[in-house]
């Protein structure tokens, strides 16, 4: 059992992707919003949370009694986002990726799992590299290779499209014969495509394709319950539906702003469960 620090949890999306697998355990969390911190108490009410990723080091976890082999981390977006102001990856917010890089090279995971908006890995031009030259100059200092690609929320079946770019790091001394001989061009090349190495491979597309046609088809995949609904109105009394997320109120301030919040700062969890089976297969080869 591969054992998870799961940092910028959010509501556990990571964490509940990967635990699907059957071969992952959430150790430890690390989310600074009041409300996400609420949903995973409830949900893994025996899995300590630190409250601000600067503060996570090698030193506390051990004095806690907490061994890692993955981290993950969806660090935050808004400063690299097209939505935002593109501020950049050293700005207040997107510059907490310096943090996950220093917990991942003070930990030393064998793994660790990373996301972020797809324009990670094409702005700006205007920086030899780009931001994600600067993510795997930062990854190569600590003595870590990656590979990545862009998935899509709607390659797992969800109505929507939300693509976002997907790394997977690791120690050099477990590259691929493969990724020795292209990485190095790689780092050096303007980042528009993706790193086909090892982990995101035909089998992990296989995945991705077989996991969506299960829910187009409407054979009990995750989303199954979105299809052939028309109209907001006909959702109301589906019997197969969860339930509602978006209700409710706290202090004056309606429920349904943090569990729309909350939602919308997620990662689908079909992603990482399907990197989950991949990290398991190799572990396994």
């Amino acid at each position: 059992m591969l054992k998870v620090l799961d940092l910028f949890s959010g509501i556990g999306g990571f964490s509940l992707g990967l635990e699907r697998t059957g071969g992952f355990e959430t150790v430890a969390f690390c989310e600074i919003e009041d409300y996400p911190r609420k949903v995973l108490a409830k949900h893994w009410p025996n899995v300590p949370i630190y409250r601000d990723v600067r503060n996570v080091t090698a030193k506390q976890l051990i004095a806690d009694g907490i061994t890692v082999d993955v981290i993950t981390g969806g660090f935050p977006c808004q400063d690299l986002s097209l939505a935002g102001n593109q501020a950049g990856i050293e700005a207040e917010r997107s510059g907490l990726w310096l943090e996950l890089c220093r917990v991942i090279g003070d930990v030393r995971p064998k793994y660790a799992i990373v996301e972020n908006v797809a324009n990670l890995l094409s702005g700006p031009s205007e920086q030899r590299g780009g931001w994600f030259g600067r993510v795997l100059g930062d990854l190569a200092s600590i003595g870590y290779d990656a590979e990545w690609h862009c998935i899509p929320a709607a390659a797992v079946g969800a109505p929507h499209r939300r693509d976002r770019a997907w790394i997977i790091t690791y120690p050099k001394s477990k590259r691929c014969s493969q990724a020795g001989e292209l990485q190095h061009r790689r780092t050096q090349e303007r980042i528009s495509g993706s790193g086909q190495t090892g982990f995101f491979t035909d089998n992990l597309k296989e995945r991705i394709q077989g996991s969506q046609s299960r829910s187009l088809s409407g054979g009990g995949g995750s989303f199954s319950w979105c299809q052939n609904v028309r109209r907001a109105e006909e959702l109301r009394g589906r019997p197969d539906l969860p339930e509602p997320l978006f209700c409710g109120s706290r202090d004056g301030i309606p429920n349904w702003v943090e569990r729309l919040e909350g939602c919308g700062n997620a990662v689908v969890p079909q992603i990482p469960e399907l990197i989950g089976y991949a990290i398991l297969d190799a572990e396994a080869a």
